[in-house]
């Protein structure tokens, strides 16, 4: 299921013509690099990804209702993250360990 989301999310923030982005600073890796938020909202769906490692912070969706919700387990701060269990990165810990991965 997780390689659906990416689609999916590329698919709902594309179906509308009023697609919006935006980033601003999430904080300073220890050795003082910044890192950056991205937001991408349309009217149905927002998603919150850091440069840090791709980590998907937030993704809210409407329920069948229409109340939307964050389905990411995820934090507001850059702090936790590096001691989190790579909660919503995209790369983890053996990305480009694997000789002749494919």
């Amino acid at each position: 299921m997780s390689k659906i989301w990416p689609a999916f999310v590329l698919i709902a923030l594309t179906s509308t013509a009023e697609t919006k982005m935006s980033h601003a600073d999430f904080g300073k890796t220890t050795d003082g690099t910044p890192v950056a938020i991205y937001t991408l909202a349309n009217q149905s769906v927002e998603a919150r990804i850091t440069n840090y490692g791709g980590r998907i912070v937030s993704l809210s969706v409407p329920d069948r209702k229409g109340t939307k919700a964050d389905i990411v387990l995820g934090f507001d701060t850059l702090e936790p993250y590096p001691t989190s269990p790579f909660f919503g990165a995209l790369v983890g810990r053996y990305a480009n360990r694997i000789g002749g991965a494919k």
